[in-house]
């Protein structure tokens, strides 16, 4: 069977939600971290240093992963439902976007 890229595309994005869910639990243990020490009385300036794990940089890390394998699935799914035979239209409705969307999507996708 040819290689099929919108299920690769799935595969990768169950990979990088899976990296995102040990991004959250780090985080979720860093807001923890924070609230024990705000009760004692930190300053965050003392709390937020260079060598410990932020919350920002996690956060940054899990929406860009989730943005690129995001769009590699929209691109992937795109032409294998206008291999199939859907219109740009009919896919555009399906997603929510314009033709000119799809279009862009395709081009991308042949790339």
């Amino acid at each position: 069977m040819a290689e099929d890229e919108f299920l690769n595309a799935l595969t990768t994005l169950e990979d990088v939600l899976a990296d995102n869910g040990r991004r959250a639990s780090l985080i979720k243990k860093r807001i923890a971290q924070l609230r024990r020490s705000r009760s004692k009385g930190g300053a965050y300036t003392d709390l937020v240093s260079g060598d410990d794990t932020l919350i920002v940089q996690l956060l940054t890390e899990s929406s860009k992963a989730l943005d690129t394998s995001g769009a590699n699935v929209r691109r992937a799914e795109a032409q294998a439902l206008h291999a199939e035979g859907m219109t740009m239209e009919q896919i555009a409705d399906r997603f929510g976007v314009t033709r000119q969307r799809v279009s862009t999507l395709l081009r991308k996708a042949r790339e």
